[in-house]
């Protein structure tokens, strides 16, 4: 996975990695499209690079990962140890948030059909997915934000709708790579995806499209 100390997540992520990112912007998205101090239920929290700036904004939050030693680097935030298909809380929640792109899943179904089963029904669920049509077009590249350094290689398209590549993080003298395939979604593909569990875009919050409000169908 490649070189430097630290845990690796089960799907490949090094911990030490995800604890040094930057929230980009995120944080803010959401706290505009909610009530002000309304919990968050957030799925697949990592170490919590959006978790904690939504604390600081006031936001109660219950923080899912699978990865313990990614919770164990969330500090004020309700910790839940679990896979988010797998999430069987007995409550619901104003706000379900599935950021990181994790919506991009090759089947994002699973991971909807939870947010569907913990939102209240006068709730939202913001949902975070790649630009529509960048999947398909991906190219590779190099940028670099507060010290962290990010290369996308090896891109390759397995077929309609998907891409294979790897990310290479650097900062410090620590490396690690992470190989990952997604399938991209366009708003016929999210809304569909939506509907089979009961969910309906209710509005876009952003000019990309990247960042989604969805409801509960009424």
């Amino acid at each position: 996975m490649g070189t430097g100390p630290g845990a690796i997540a089960e799907d490949g992520s090094a911990v030490e990695v995800y604890a040094r990112l930057p929230a980009f912007g995120e944080p803010g998205i959401v706290h505009a499209a909610i009530p002000p101090g309304a919990e968050v239920l957030e799925l697949g929290c990592g170490a919590g690079r959006v978790t904690h700036p939504l604390l600081r904004l006031g936001h109660p939050v219950v923080a899912v990962d699978s990865s313990a030693d990614m919770l164990d680097r969330v500090r004020g935030a309700t910790k839940v140890l679990s896979r988010i298909e797998d999430l069987a809380l007995d409550r619901r929640f104003p706000v379900v948030l599935l950021g990181s792109h994790l919506v991009n899943a090759l089947d994002p179904v699973p991971l909807l059909a939870s947010c569907a089963r913990h939102v209240a029904a006068d709730g939202v669920v913001l949902i975070e997915r790649y630009p529509p049509g960048w999947v398909d077009t991906a190219l590779p590249g190099e940028s670099a934000l507060d010290g962290v350094t990010y290369r996308l290689r090896d891109v390759s398209h397995p077929g309609p709708g998907l891409l294979r590549a790897t990310m290479d993080y650097e900062f410090d003298d620590h490396r690690w790579s992470h190989s990952f395939e997604v399938r991209g979604l366009n708003d016929d593909q999210l809304a569909e995806a939506l509907t089979e569990v009961g969910l309906v875009v209710d509005e876009v919050l952003t000019e990309d499209r990247t960042w989604v409000l969805a409801r509960p169908v009424r």
